[in-house]
């Protein structure tokens, strides 16, 4: 959705006033693309999954389990970490609000038919609960 003729004026006078209060910040910002920060983390959590298996490894070998457990947790926590840089990286990870009956194409519900889903039908208890008030 493009911007307005307001909104375009709004956002230049915020920049103009950006570099005029910090010209070095400003301009960091403006340069680097957003995905090179969540490659940055991609990496760090591919180093972080390969500590957790060396860990895992090791406490397996030496029969150390507090350690091996400890692997497991590191790789699975770089795995996370990974995969949501990965979905935010790719714009996967964007927007967290669920669609609208409109936008779903008039639907009621995520099944598609008449009956409401799990969330309009608790709104609607909502809805009632509060009117007899």
């Amino acid at each position: 959705m493009p911007l307005s003729e307001h909104e375009q004026r709004l956002l230049e006078q915020i920049e103009q006033a950006l570099y005029a209060e910090d010209p070095k910040w400003a301009n960091t910002v403006r340069i680097s693309d957003p995905r090179s920060h969540y490659k940055r983390r991609l990496v760090k959590a591919s180093i972080g999954f390969i500590l957790g298996v060396v860990l895992l490894m090791v406490g397996v070998v030496i029969n150390l389990i507090p350690l091996g457990v400890g692997g497991f947790v590191v790789m699975l926590a770089a795995c996370l970490w990974g995969l949501s840089s990965w979905k935010r990286m790719n714009g996967f990870g964007e927007s967290t609000a669920t669609p609208s009956a409109e936008q779903q194409g008039g639907r009621v519900g995520r099944r598609g038919g008449s009956r409401p889903g799990f969330m309009e039908r608790m709104e609607e208890r909502w809805r009632r609960r509060h009117d007899e008030r």
